[in-house]
């Protein structure tokens, strides 16, 4: 077991040093790599909820719709209707951060919303 403040370093798992175009360093963190396993965690949960000819929506669908329709409630009451097209990245973010906090939960996990 690992110290406890270890576990909220950032290492360096895989880097690349070239010298093409001056200093070019080309590394895979532990931040990038749970970055990319919250990334395919998200889409994972939007792929299974999903509804693909289905007439009664499942569980999982019913709990992201409404989601989606609270975001977009408070999307329009805080920068109007002409502003929308933003709602999609702010739905992704919210979901990415929701999805972040919550694996934080998990002992001995990184979080990567400590290193905003």
């Amino acid at each position: 077991i690992n110290l406890t403040l270890e576990q909220f370093e950032v290492t360096n798992l895989i880097g690349i040093n070239a010298p093409i175009l001056g200093f070019f360093n080309l590394t895979l963190t532990n931040l990038a790599l749970y970055s990319i396993v919250l990334l395919f965690l998200t889409l994972g949960l939007h792929f299974v909820s999903s509804n693909n000819r289905k007439l009664v929506p499942s569980k999982w669908s019913i709990a992201l719709e409404s989601s989606f329709a609270s975001i977009n409630t408070m999307v329009r009451d805080q920068i109007g209707t002409a502003n929308e097209v933003y709602l999609p990245f702010i739905y992704s973010l919210f979901f990415f951060i929701i999805i972040a906090n919550l694996t934080g939960n998990v002992p001995y996990t990184y979080t990567i919303t400590t290193s905003i």
